[in-house]
C-alpha cells in the first residue's frame, strides 16, 4: 500500500530494464529541488537493488519501497 507521500511527479519505468530505470531516475532527480520527491513505478526486479544503491550513493532519501502485483514502487526524495 502506498503511504500518503506527496510525490512531485510520477516516473513510470514499467517494461524497461536495467540500466534504463536508473538512468531515467537520475535525469528526473536532477530536475528536482532539494526536498522534492518522485514516485517511481518499475517492473524490473533489479530496481530492488539499484534504486536503494542509487539513493545511498547520491545521498537521496528512499521514503518508500514496496511491491504490489508485480509493480515495484519507490518514493525518492532529493536531498
Amino acid at each position: 500500500m502506498i503511504m500518503d507521500v506527496d510525490a512531485l511527479e510520477v516516473l513510470d519505468t514499467q517494461g524497461l530494464f536495467c540500466p534504463e530505470p536508473i538512468m531515467m531516475l537520475h535525469a528526473k532527480v536532477d530536475d528536482l529541488d532539494a526536498g522534492q520527491s518522485i514516485l517511481v513505478l518499475a517492473s524490473d526486479p533489479a530496481t530492488k537493488r539499484d534504486i536503494p544503491k542509487f539513493c545511498q550513493f547520491l545521498g537521496h532519501s528512499l521514503l518508500l519501497e514496496e511491491e504490489k502485483e508485480q509493480v515495484f514502487r519507490y518514493v525518492v526524495q532529493k536531498n
